[in-house]
């Protein structure tokens, strides 16, 4: 009877044990962003917040995506204001991409586009993928 209490107990504090570490694993992950937006004028403000958001979230900040898609996307090209908030958004390691559906709908070459600038397919279906992988999403 002295080995089954024994036994039970030392059961029962592994348990208790195995979901203390679970619970740590939840509690150091990174938070991750997404901005979709329709106007390119947004990523000033975008890269603002990143750097808040940074500040805020100290070792738990993970990666910053912006997808620009819509009409906007015709301000792109030989824009340099723009390019210049490219080069910004690199040094912040906020990635920007543009929705290749918008590009075929306004007619945009991405031979036009800034080489820092990545092209995803479809930016709808790509803000849902990320938003299914955990990143926390806003559409501005």
């Amino acid at each position: 009877m002295k080995k089954y209490i024994i036994f039970t107990i030392t059961v029962l504090v592994l348990l208790c044990g195995t979901f203390q570490l679970q619970a740590q694993d939840i509690n150091l992950k990174k938070n991750n962003y997404l901005v979709l937006s329709k106007n390119i004028q947004q990523l000033k403000p975008v890269l603002l917040t990143v750097n808040e958001l940074a500040k805020e979230d100290g070792k738990k900040y993970g990666d910053f995506y912006m997808i620009i898609c819509g009409k906007t996307i015709n301000d792109i090209a030989d824009n340099p204001n723009f390019t210049e908030l490219l080069e910004k958004a690199k040094a912040q390691n906020v990635k920007v991409f543009v929705c290749g559906i918008s590009l075929s709908k306004f007619n945009v070459n991405t031979d036009t586009l800034p080489s820092n600038l990545e092209v995803t397919p479809n930016g709808i279906l790509y803000g849902f993928q990320l938003t299914k992988q955990g990143f926390i999403t806003l559409t501005i």
